[in-house]
Formats: C-alpha cells, structure tokens, sequence
C-alpha cells in the first residue's frame, strides 16, 4: 500500500439547513410569512467536502454530529457524493442546524446553531487529516481543531488552506500553518486586510468578490484577477463553499492555482444556479462545460 498523501482531507462543521423563502428580512417583533424553501445538508464543511469530491477529487470529511435524524439525513447526502465521512456522532447534543432566509434577489441570511460542531476537537482533527494531499479548514468548529489540523497536516506534507470564514481573530495566528488563505472581502478587512496576512505568514490569499471574480495575492507578486462567470443566481448560499471544495479539489489534482481557480469560480456558479449547497448538479462535467463557454 502507498504511503504517498492522495485527496482532499476536510476538516469543519455539518448542518442541517432549514430553508425559508421570503421578499426581505422580517423586522424586529415582526411574524413574515415565507415559503418552505426544504431541508438541505449544510454546514461550511459538509459543503465544501461535498464540492471537492463532486469536482473530481477524492474525499473525506471529518466532523461531529448527533444522534439525531439529522445526521441521518447528513450521512446519506455525504455518501450520494462518493464523500468518505468520518462522522462521529454524540448523544450530548443535536447535530448541528442552520436557519436560512432566502431573498427573492438570490441573496441570503443564515442563522448558525453550532450544536454537536462544537465537540469536534483536536484528536479528531489530526485523525481526520491522516495521508491527505491536500487540507482543508474553516472557522465553524472549535478554533483549536483547526490550528491542529493545519499544523499536522503542514507536519505531513499537504498543502494547507484556510477558509477564515467567519472571520475570528485567531485566525491570523494559524497563518504560519496555512498555504493558501481564502477570505472574502469582509473577512479580509476584519483580519486587518491583504498586507496584515502576508506579514502573519499566508504566503498566498485568494480574496473572493462574488459577482466581481477573485483576487489572487502572492507575496510579491502583482495581484492577478481570475473573472466571475455570468449568470442568474437561483440561491447564492454554498456558492463559496463550493468554491473553496472545488479550489482544493483541482490542487489535489495538480492543477496550478491559477487554472484552479478558474475551475473554482465555476462551481460556484454552477451551485449559485441552484437551489441549496450540495447540488448534484455540481459534477467535473459541469464545471468543464462552463469553463469551455468562457
């Protein structure tokens, strides 16, 4: 058997997402009536797992959830994906849930009940990284989990990123540990913005701008734009996670980040067209045909 690291190794949090349509968001006091929008399986980590196995690359996501039918619900969608979960489940408390407003412009509001993310912690996190190429963290589980994932993973080889999403100011003290920093441009300005995290040690910062593409910062270099593609957005929640899975996915693959990129911003778009995160309509395919019409 191979010792050499294969796959993306994802590292976050798994939620359910309860989905309600509606015109604006309700003002305080206020009872609005909006349409059932369904339940999705959710949570930034599940999501981005879910895209990188969906573009292509083979992948586990490690992360904790109840014993709830929830989870239930989160393991099947994982599995429909080809995604190797390690979920470990705990009877003391429910898996994580999301409440998501979403507009009728394609934007949302989303309302996080951490639940059993929470509990994910560090012996989990080293587990879950084990042999991977490539891995990837966001910021909806404990703080230190994430640290510790990145740093045994940087140990072991792989090639780390960070989506620092939501933003927290730990985050700029795992940076040592991260090769490649995604944020968008509220989280660049709450982390002190594209100098401050060069100096903290992210070698590379990929800046996402939704409609206005992606900046990708090298230290030293000159900035180089990669442009969005045009479409009518559907519902936009996932659409970065999708980006971030599908990014580590064609890294995993040996793609240069230059041409990963571009890849990324199709399966964001691709998901944007669709109603919730996990869309099957995110494939290889997919993103090769919208690549193609560019």
């Amino acid at each position: 058997m191979s010792d050499t690291p294969t796959g993306v190794a994802v590292v976050g949090s798994a939620n359910l997402d309860l989905v309600v349509e509606v015109s604006r968001p309700p003002r305080v006091g206020e009872t609005l009536l909006g349409r059932a929008g369904g339940r999705f399986a959710g949570g930034k980590g599940l999501n981005q797992a879910v895209a990188s196995a969906r573009s292509g690359a083979p992948t586990r996501f490690c992360a904790v959830v109840g014993t709830d039918e929830a989870a239930d619900v989160l393991q099947q969608t994982l599995a429909d994906a080809g995604v190797a979960a390690a979920l470990r489940r705990s009877a003391a408390v429910p898996t994580g849930v999301a409440h998501v407003l979403a507009f009728d412009d394609g934007d949302n509001s989303i309302i996080v009940a951490a639940g059993a993310n929470a509990e994910l912690d560090v012996d989990d996190a080293v587990a879950g990284i084990a042999g991977a190429a490539v891995v990837l963290a966001q910021l909806e589980v404990p703080l230190a989990s994430v640290a510790a994932a990145l740093r045994a993973g940087r140990t072991a080889g792989a090639l780390t990123i960070l989506n620092a999403a939501p933003a927290h100011a730990g985050a700029v003290e795992m940076l040592g540990d991260v090769d490649v920093l995604v944020v968008n441009e509220t989280e660049c300005a709450a982390l002190g913005g594209i100098d401050r995290l060069h100096a903290a040690g992210a070698p590379v910062v990929v800046l996402t701008r939704g409609a206005g593409g992606v900046v990708l910062h090298r230290a030293g270099s000159d900035p180089l734009q990669a442009d969005a593609f045009r479409i009518d957005p559907v519902d936009t929640t996932g659409a970065g996670d999708a980006f971030c899975g599908a990014l580590a996915a064609a890294l995993a693959q040996g793609e240069a980040i230059e041409t990963a990129l571009i890849r990324a911003c199709a399966a964001g778009a691709v998901v944007a067209q669709h109603r919730g995160a996990t869309t099957s309509a995110l494939s290889r395919a997919s993103i090769d045909a919208l690549v193609s019409s560019r």
